[in-house]
């Protein structure tokens, strides 16, 4: 009777842990754990990403007309600024570069999270001293923000954007706004450099605004558009 006893105990011991599971992994989609001949498989979902506010897209969702010509900027930044300029003929300053490659050239540059709905492609390129075959100083990279196919339609183009190393001279601190008959421009310093957009005067200055309000590092956003 004692091992009978014994042996039911042991049987309802079993049968309670095969409900039982570890904790995953935090970040990780699923896991599976096993508990001798039973396992358990427990699963979360990311939460989705929320939707731009109306009358924006996220830059995560446009066009990035340059993104095909590389292998996404792989190497050491060197490496990347080198292999563009090789690209260009050795006299243009600008010479087109994928999101990669110039996130990897000029490490924590920014680019506006939030776009106007209208636009629907982004054109890029590293700006080069060709002198020295290095990055400019005045302008080291620029983004072209486009309503219709680039280079396909004279004024197609929603907005430009120049990004240069910031200098001694510069300082963190507000936007800058600058208006003129051509329309708003918008300057301010984050991190390591110096950002300028150009907003022509048919697009609402909210919206060029946001530009600057809303920028955030260019790698980020390559990693929400691989998610």
């Amino acid at each position: 009777m004692k091992r009978l006893v014994i042996f039911i105990a042991i049987a309802l011991s079993s049968t309670a842990c095969g409900e039982a599971g570890l904790l995953d992994g935090l970040g990780n989609r699923s896991a599976q754990v096993v508990h001798g001949d039973t396992s358990t498989t427990t699963s979360t979902t990311e939460p989705e990403q929320a939707d731009a506010p109306l009358g924006s897209v996220r830059a995560s969702d446009v066009v990035w007309y340059n993104d095909g010509i590389a292998n996404e900027g792989i190497g050491e930044t060197s490496f990347v600024i080198a292999t563009v300029w090789a690209r260009g003929d050795g006299v243009t300053s600008v010479i087109q570069a994928s999101r990669s490659e110039i996130a990897t050239a000029l490490p924590g540059i920014q680019f506006p999270e939030l776009l106007p709905d209208r636009v629907g492609w982004i054109t890029s390129q590293l700006v080069f001293d060709v002198a020295s075959a290095t990055l400019g100083r005045d302008t080291a990279a620029q983004f072209g923000l486009w309503h219709l196919e680039p280079y396909t339609v004279d004024g197609g183009r929603t907005a430009l954007m120049w990004v240069r190393p910031a200098t001694g001279a510069d300082t963190i601190g507000s936007i800058v706004p600058e208006s003129t008959t051509s329309g708003l421009t918008l300057s301010w310093v984050a991190e390591s450099f110096h950002y300028q957009v150009s907003c022509p005067p048919e697009l609402a200055e909210e919206y060029c605004w946001q530009f600057a309000e809303t920028a955030m590092p260019l790698s980020l956003l390559l990693e929400e558009a691989a998610a």
